[in-house]
């Protein structure tokens, strides 16, 4: 069986990434999961998107509202110390209600974030 390194990281040391003036995050990427810290300040809204990744949202600090499925018509509040489980493909759309800190698992790893070809995100 192949021996494959293992790493270590500390959040303060990975570089900040402004995506908009409401949003930052910060990235660790594995072979087949992406952990993210995303920055929310109060009002941020995140567009209606989906993707193929399976989403874990962890909020830390703060609290984000969302709208799941196609017409948004699945409401869900997520605040600090709650999960919400994204399944492949589903459509949803966020705002933080607060000055928010979440923790994103991805998999697979976002390309379109790590090309920086996010643009649903960046308008």
């Amino acid at each position: 069986m192949e021996q494959r390194q293992t790493l270590s990281y500390r959040w303060e040391d990975m570089p900040k990434e402004r995506v908009t003036d409401s949003l930052d995050r910060r990235l660790i990427t594995g072979e087949r999961m992406m952990l993210a810290h995303v920055y929310l300040k109060k009002g941020c809204v995140v567009p209606q998107h989906s993707h193929e990744n399976e989403q874990l949202t962890y909020i830390l600090e703060g609290a984000l509202h969302f709208w799941i499925g196609e017409d948004g018509s699945e409401e869900v509040t997520v605040r600090a110390g709650e999960v919400l489980v994204i399944p492949s493909n589903v459509l949803h759309k966020a705002e933080a209600l607060e000055d928010t800190l979440d923790v994103d698992i991805f998999s697979p790893p976002r390309q379109d974030w790590l090309d920086k070809t996010d643009d649903y995100l960046r308008k």
